[in-house]
C-alpha cells in the first residue's frame, strides 16, 4: 500500500538544488505519444543508461524482460474476462481494412481498446468504473462476425454483456460504505460466490494476534468457494495459478542474475524465484528483508504480487515491475533524509507511545526508471516506499525511491498548458510555484516515501489489516501528513535541501489547490471521490479547511465568479496538518477502525456538486487531460557473429498501439 500516485497538473520549473532536472530531452524528442478519452500518453527518457556497464545493461535487460512477462496477470486479477476481451478486440483491429478505419465507430471502437489497454482491463485504472464503448452492437456483431472462426470466443454473449451491459461488472473495486465489497467488485482476486463476511472469517481464522511475523495473508493467491461451499486459496506459483507466467518470469529472473552486481543481490534473485516456486509467503518475506538489506548496487528492481489497491479489502497483491538504476547526484537530497531518520522520528508531532524507539535501516535514493510493467504500467506511481509488512520495516528496514525521470517527463509535457493561470489565485503565488515546485514536490514524495510510510509503529497485537477497506487510504494520508509538516520545518534548510524558508509554501498551495479543487476533474458528475490517494488528499485538505475555519487559516474565495483557494496562514496550516498526522497515527497504530472509518466517509468522499461543475468547466477551457501514463522505451540485445551479448541499445521511437500490440503478441503467455 506504499506507492505515491502522482496527480498534479500545476507546471514547475526547475529548482537550482538537489532536485534539479535532468539535462534537457535530445532535440526532436517528443514527450507527447498519444491523446485519447481522458488519457495522454508520453515518453520518459532513461538519462545516462548508455553510462552503465555492459554486465549492468545486460541486468537491466534480462530483468526487463522479465518484467514485461506478467502483463497477462495483471489483465487477469483485474478482470475475469480481461484477458478474452483483450485478444478479441486485437483481432477485430488487426483484421479491420485500413479502407473501412474511416468510420465513426472504428474510431469509437479504437479509443474502446486503447483504453483498455491502458486500464489493464476493462475498467478505468483510477474510477475503476467500466468502459463506456461509443460503438454501435451492431457495428461490433458484424467485426465479430468477419474474423476467421480460430479467433472468435467460446462465449461471444458474456463478452457483449461485458461491453454493453452497463450494470454487468460495473465497478472492479468498489468502497461504497455499507455494502459487501467482495460480491460488488468485479475483480478476479475472489471467485464466484464468495462474500466480504467469508473473507473476513476465512482470515481471522488464520491469523494468530500473538505472531510478531505474520506472513501477508492472501497476497499471492485468489480466494474461490469449491462446490461443497468451503473456501480455499488457488495460490499463485509455478504448477499453480499464473503458472505459464510465473515460469516465464522465473526463466528471465535467472538470465538476469547472471550479471547481478554482488553476491546478495544474486541471493535476493534466487530467494525471489523460490517464493515464484513454491508459492511459499514466508519465502517472500525471506525475499523482503535481503532486499530491502541489499542498498549497494546501483541496478535493482521490484517484482511480484505487492501493491493490494486492487483488492476492494486490501490484502492481495496485483502484480507488478519496475526495473531501475540510482541517479547518484539526485541520490544526494534522499540520503540526506534518510540519514536523519531518527531525528524526524523524534521529532514529530505524534504521540511518543506510537513512535518508534529505533528507526532501523531506512535507505532512500532517487532512481531512474529503466522499464514499468503490471501495475505500474501504463500509469506509474512517481516514488515508491517497500516492503510493506509492518514488522519486516520495523525489524529490518525499507527501501524508498523517488522515480525522477518519470516527473521530470510530467513537468516537461506540462509547459505552457495555462493550469496556473486557471486555478492558481494571483502573481505572486504562481511565480513561488514557478520557482519552488518542482523541488518541493520532490522533496514532498521523498518525504513521504523515505520517511512517512516507515515511521511510527503498531501497538503490540494489533491486526495491520485491521483498518480494512480504509487501510490504503489512511496509510496514504499518514505518509502525506508527515511529508507535509516537515517540508516546512527548519531542518530541510539545515540539511541543504533548500534554500528559502518560504518554499515549502508552494507545495502547501498545490496541495490543497488539489485536495479541495483540482482533483475533481477526475471525478464523473455525480460520482463519489473513491480512488485511495484521491480520498487521502481530500480528507487533508478538507479536514484543514474545515478545523482552520475559526482563525481564517485556509478559504475558498470568489474572484470575479471563480473559486480560488486562498492560504492567509501557512505556519497554522503546518500546525493542522500536525493535529491530524497525530490523530491518523493513533488511528494506525491502536487499529481504531470506527474512528478511521468516520474520518474517511466525513471528509474524503462526497462532492460538493456546485463546485465539482466548476471545476470541469474550467478544465474544459484548457484540454489538460486528466490521466497520464507511458509507452516504454525499447532495448535490443546486440551479439556479435558467434552469439555473445557486446551491447543492449535503447530508442525512444515506438508508439502507443505498436507498443501494445507488440506485448500482446511477445509476452502474452496466459494466451497462448
Amino acid at each position: 500500500m506504499n506507492k505515491l500516485i502522482i496527480a498534479a497538473t500545476v507546471m514547475a520549473a526547475s529548482s537550482p538544488l538537489f532536485a534539479q532536472k535532468a539535462s534537457a530531452a535530445p532535440e526532436g524528442f517528443d514527450y507527447t505519444v498519444d491523446r485519447f478519452a481522458d488519457i495522454e500518453v508520453l515518453r520518459y527518457q532513461v538519462p545516462d543508461f548508455e553510462n552503465l556497464s555492459l554486465n549492468q545493461k545486460l541486468f537491466v535487460y534480462y530483468l526487463t524482460e522479465a518484467a514485461l512477462q506478467g502483463r497477462d496477470i495483471l489483465f487477469d486479477q483485474n478482470g475475469r474476462y480481461n484477458l478474452e476481451l483483450r485478444s478479441l478486440l486485437e483481432a477485430i483491429y488487426k483484421a479491420t481494412p485500413e479502407a473501412q478505419r474511416d468510420s465513426a465507430d472504428f474510431k469509437a471502437f479504437e479509443k474502446y481498446l486503447k483504453q483498455v489497454w491502458f486500464g489493464n482491463g476493462v475498467h478505468h485504472h483510477y474510477s475503476m468504473d467500466k468502459f463506456t464503448p461509443e460503438f454501435s452492437q451492431q457495428f461490433f456483431d458484424a467485426q465479430v462476425a468477419a474474423l476467421p472462426e480460430a479467433d472468435k470466443p467460446a462465449d461471444i454473449a458474456t463478452l457483449r454483456r461485458l461491453i454493453f451491459d452497463p450494470a454487468f461488472m460495473s465497478k472492479r473495486v468498489n468502497q461504497a460504505d455499507g455494502v459487501d465489497l467482495i460480491t460488488t467488485s468485479a475483480c478476479n482476486l475472489y471467485g464466484p460466490g464468495v462474500t466480504q463476511a467469508e473473507v473476513e472469517d476465512f482470515y481471522a481464522k488464520l491469523k494468530d494476534p500473538d505472531d510478531a511475523t505474520p506472513i501477508s495473508y492472501g497476497l499471492n493467491s485468489r480466494l474461490v468457494k469449491d462446490a461443497d461451499g468451503s473456501l480455499r486459496e488457488d495460490v499463485y506459483k509455478e504448477g499453480g495459478l499464473y503458472s505459464p507466467a510465473i515460469e516465464a518470469i522465473v526463466a528471465n529472473l535467472k538470465l538476469a542474475a547472471q550479471y547481478a552486481e554482488t553476491p546478495a543481490q544474486r541471493e535476493v534473485i534466487n530467494s525471489l524465484i523460490t517464493f515464484y516456486q513454491t508459492g511459499d509467503l514466508k519465502e517472500f518475506d525471506r525475499y523482503s528483508i535481503l532486499w530491502a538489506e541489499d542498498t549497494d548496487p546501483q541496478v535493482d528492481f521490484i517484482n511480484g504480487f505487492i501493491e493490494s489497491y486492487g483488492d476492494p479489502l486490501g490484502m492481495r497483491g496485483s502484480w507488478e515491475s519496475i526495473v531501475n538504476f540510482k541517479n547518484i547526484e539526485a541520490s544526494a537530497r534522499t540520503e540526506a533524509l534518510s540519514n536523519n531518520a531518527q531525528w524526524f522520528e523524534d521529532h514529530s508531532p505524534v504521540a511518543s507511545q506510537f513512535k518508534k524507539p529505533e528507526v532501523k535501516g531506512v535507505s532512500a535514493k532517487v532512481i531512474t526508471a529503466a522499464i514499468l510493467a503490471g501495475d505500474s504500467y501504463p500509469s506509474t506511481p512517481i516514488g515508491i516506499n517497500l516492503p510493506n509488512a509492518n514488522w519486516i520495516r520495523a525489524a529490518h528496514g525499507s527501501k524508498s525511491v523517488t522515480i525522477e525521470n518519470i516527473t521530470q517527463a510530467y513537468d516537461e509535457a506540462s509547459h505552457g498548458n495555462g493550469f496556473n493561470e486557471e486555478f492558481v489565485i494571483d502573481e505572486p503565488t504562481r511565480q513561488l510555484l514557478d520557482k519552488y515546485l518542482f523541488i518541493t514536490d520532490n522533496l514532498h514524495t521523498d518525504l513521504h516515501e523515505c520517511l512517512g510510510h516507515g515511521s511510527g509503529r503498531l501497538l503490540p497485537g494489533v491486526d495491520p489489516d485491521a483498518l480494512k477497506a480504509h487501510g490504503s487510504t489512511l496509510e496514504e494520508t499518514r505518509a502525506d501528513l508527515f511529508a507535509l509538516y516537515y517540508l516546512a520545518d527548519p531542518k530541510l534548510i539545515e540539511l541543504g535541501l533548500l534554500d528559502n524558508p518560504e518554499a515549502y509554501k508552494a507545495e502547501y498551495y498545490k496541495y490543497m489547490l488539489n485536495g479541495l479543487m483540482t482533483q475533481l476533474m477526475r471525478i464523473e458528475p455525480g460520482k463519489d471521490v473513491e480512488e485511495a490517494h484521491m480520498r487521502n488528499r481530500k480528507l487533508i485538505a478538507e479536514w484543514a479547511l474545515e478545523h482552520g475555519a475559526d482563525q481564517g487559516v485556509v478559504e475558498l474565495v470568489k474572484i470575479n465568479g471563480k473559486t480560488y483557494v486562498k492560504i492567509n496562514d501557512y505556519d497554522a496550516l503546518r500546525g493542522l496538518f500536525g493535529e491530524l498526522l497525530a490523530e491518523i497515527q493513533r488511528i494506525k497504530s491502536e487499529g481504531d477502525y470506527e474512528a478511521g472509518r468516520a474520518l474517511v466517509e466525513k471528509y474524503a468522499v462526497k462532492v460538493d456538486p456546485q463546485l465539482h461543475q466548476e471545476v470541469l468547466d474550467r478544465y474544459a477551457t484548457l484540454d489538460i487531460a486528466p490521466y497520464r501514463g507511458f509507452v516504454n522505451p525499447v532495448y535490443t540485445l546486440v551479439t556479435d557473429a558467434d552469439g555473445n551479448p557486446v551491447d543492449v541499445t535503447i530508442s525512444y521511437n515506438e508508439d502507443y498501439v505498436p507498443q501494445m500490440l507488440r506485448y500482446s503478441a511477445t509476452y502474452s503467455p496466459l494466451t497462448k
